[in-house]
C-alpha cells in the first residue's frame, strides 16, 4: 500500500466521493483483492477502478495479470490514465457511471451462438 496518492488519484478520489457516492455507491481506496491492492473499489457494484501513470506502458503484462485476478474475484475493472483524470475528470466519471448502470454480457453468453 502507498501512503501518498498521486495527484491524479487525489483529484479522482475527491470527485468520486462527491459525485458517485451521492448515487448510493460507496468506494474505498487501496483495497486488497487476492494478492494485489486495487486503487479504488466498490464492493456493491463489484467494480475496480485503476488510475495508471506512464510507467504502466511498460507493465502491460503485469496489469493484465492484475485485471485477471480482480475478475476472478467477480470484479469488473476500469482503467484510466492519469492524464485523463487530470484533464477530463467529468468524462471519466461519466464513463464510470455508465459502467455501473450497465449490465455486462455474461461470458459465455447464455444464448449461445457464435459458432
Amino acid at each position: 500500500m502507498r501512503a501518498n496518492p498521486t495527484d491524479a488519484e487525489r483529484k479522482f478520489w475527491l470527485h468520486l466521493r462527491h459525485r458517485l457516492t451521492a448515487s448510493g455507491t460507496h468506494f474505498r481506496r487501496q483495497v486488497q483483492i487476492g494478492r494485489y491492492i486495487a486503487d479504488f473499489v466498490s464492493h456493491k457494484a463489484k467494480l475496480v477502478i485503476e488510475i495508471d501513470g506512464g510507467q504502466h506502458v511498460e507493465r502491460a503484462a503485469s496489469d493484465a495479470e492484475r485485471t485477471k485476478v480482480f475478475e476472478t474475484h467477480g470484479y469488473r475493472v476500469l482503467r484510466y490514465w492519469n492524464n485523463d483524470v487530470l484533464s477530463n475528470i467529468d468524462g471519466v466519471l461519466d464513463d464510470i457511471q455508465r459502467a455501473m448502470t450497465s449490465t455486462p454480457t455474461p461470458d459465455p453468453s447464455p444464448q449461445g451462438g457464435g459458432e
